[in-house]
This record gives structure tokens, C-alpha cells and sequence, in this order.
């Protein structure tokens, strides 16, 4: 199997494994309060990542590293699943994986503005569109919705394409996996008093779902898929694997709806289609 191929199997795997992250969330914060959600799955993941680490014997990144990986702890870590772990108390997760057609377009965009390319016009054009139909849509859904969900999908986005695009930069000096466990190692000191401090007086009153949930969450949405997908951006290249994401509201779709049992009405998938045209023409013109 050459290089090229590789990458995009790791790639599509590592999109599939993050497909189910929303859906995953969705159970667990039904048990389990958001922010707890949030710090246990990062302790989780990060003492597995020092494991590997150890394990391994990896060499410490640099000290110009560490801004880059408190930016991508800030983003994939801890941003991303606080502001969607809020966002689904408001809203379903079938309705939030729709914006989540966006976050390719977020990356691009963080991966212009840290590169300093000048795409052209037309790309920008996508991209409003691709916003527009977002909003549009949010706005369409009237009572079904929640503005607080809708403004915390959108921050969770901005945040993610941040630590997505610094953790790809990242990847090509430190590797996939070791970024992403490194990340996590930053964000521990943190992560694990929070965890001690706010976990639940009550361990009786979580239900199996949400333990489910937690374990997704933390062995797979927080790690596992990651090291796919660094692995798959390094060996196939970061703008060719990264239109995989493209395809990932489609199987957040499904898996909302036949897991969850949640309605997907056919609004939802015209404007899931139409954000993914939307960034696919966005990444065409790019350069």
C-alpha cells in the first residue's frame, strides 16, 4: 500500500470515529453535567496519551512548541467539547452535526490566516454562502431551535478549525499521534483537579448510556480518532485528507438517526448538502 492510500484510509477512519462524537455527547451529558463531561474525557485521554508517551519514549517538544499545543489543547481539547457538550442540552445532535459542515471551511480559513496564503475571490464567495445557508436554516427552525445552541455550535467550530489547523502545522515536525497526546499532557494539570472537584456526589444516578458516552468520548472522539487522523493528514497531505471532513455531517446523520432514534427531516439534509457544496467549492479555490 503506498503512502498516498494510506493516508486516506487513516484519514476516512479517523473521520468516521469523530462522526460519532456529537451523537455520543448528546447521551452522555443526559447524566452527566457538561463541564464534568468536558475535563473527565480530557483526563481520560491525556493519561492514556502519557502512557503512549512513556511508552514510546518520545522526546519532549521544544519550548517554541508549547504555544502551539496550548492553542490546540485550547481547541480540540477543551473548546470544542465544552461548546458542544453545552450546545446539546439546547439542541439535538442531528441538528447541531449540521454545522459541523462548517468546520472544514473553519480550518481553511485559520489554515490561510497562519500560512499567509491569499486564496482567491471565489472563495470567499463559498464561504458566505456556506455561512449563510448555516444561519439561514437555524433561523428556519423558529420554536424547534435554540439560539444559545446555535451560538455555542458556532463558537465550538471556530474554536476546533483553530486547533485543527495548528495541530496539522504541528504534525509534520512532531508527528500525528504525538501532537494530539502532547496537547492532552498540557491540558492535565488542569484537567484532572477539575475532574476530582466536580465529579458527581451521586455515581448511582448515571445510566449505562452515559457511561457509553463517557468512554466514546474519551478513549475515541478524544484520542483514538486523532491519531487516524494527524496520521492520515502527515501521509496524504492536509488539504487532500482534510475534504474527508466533508462527509462527515452524512454520518453523523445517520448515526443521530438510527442510534438515537432522533427525526431527520429533509430540510436538515438540503442544508447539510448544501454547506458541503458550499465548502467543497471553497477548498477548490483555496490557491
Amino acid at each position: 500500500m503506498d503512502k498516498m492510500t494510506s493516508g486516506w484510509i487513516n484519514g476516512f477512519v479517523g473521520m468516521v470515529i469523530f462522526s460519532g462524537s456529537l451523537p455520543a455527547t448528546r447521551v452522555a451529558v443526559a447524566d452527566f453535567d457538561p463541564v464534568f463531561l468536558t475535563v473527565a474525557r480530557a483526563t481520560i485521554a491525556a493519561l492514556l496519551g502519557l502512557a503512549m508517551l512513556l511508552a514510546f519514549r518520545e522526546k519532549r517538544p521544544a519550548k517554541a512548541d508549547l504555544m502551539s499545543l496550548l492553542v490546540v489543547a485550547l481547541g480540540v481539547v477543551v473548546g470544542f467539547p465544552l461548546l458542544t457538550a453545552l450546545a446539546l442540552r439546547h439542541v439535538t445532535s442531528a441538528h447541531s452535526i449540521v454545522f459541523i459542515g462548517l468546520l472544514p471551511l473553519s480550518t481553511a480559513i485559520f489554515g490561510v490566516l497562519r500560512g499567509g496564503e491569499r486564496p482567491r475571490p471565489v472563495f470567499w464567495v463559498f464561504s458566505c454562502l456556506g455561512s449563510l445557508c448555516v444561519v439561514g436554516f437555524a433561523v428556519y427552525q423558529g420554536g424547534t431551535a435554540s439560539l444559545t445552541g446555535d451560538l455555542l455550535m458556532f463558537a465550538a467550530i471556530i474554536v476546533c478549525g483553530l486547533g485543527y489547523a495548528e495541530g496539522a502545522r504541528l504534525s509534520r515536525r512532531l508527528g500525528g499521534w504525538q501532537v494530539i497526546s502532547w496537547a492532552l499532557v498540557v491540558s492535565l494539570p488542569l484537567m484532572l483537579p477539575l475532574t476530582l472537584y466536580i465529579m458527581p456526589h451521586d455515581w448511582s444516578v448515571i445510566g449505562q448510556g452515559a457511561w457509553l458516552g463517557l468512554a466514546y468520548v474519551s478513549l475515541f472522539s478524544m484520542l483514538i480518532g486523532f491519531i487516524f487522523w494527524y496520521r492520515g493528514l502527515a501521509q496524504g497531505g492536509i488539504a487532500a485528507v482534510g475534504q474527508l471532513q466533508l462527509l462527515q455531517p452524512f454520518f453523523g446523520l445517520v448515526l443521530a438517526a438510527t442510534l438515537l432514534h432522533e427525526t431527520v427531516g429533509w430540510s436538515m439534509i438540503l442544508v447539510t448538502m448544501a454547506v458541503i457544496l458550499c465548502v467543497a467549492g471553497a477548498k477548490h479555490f483555496a490557491r
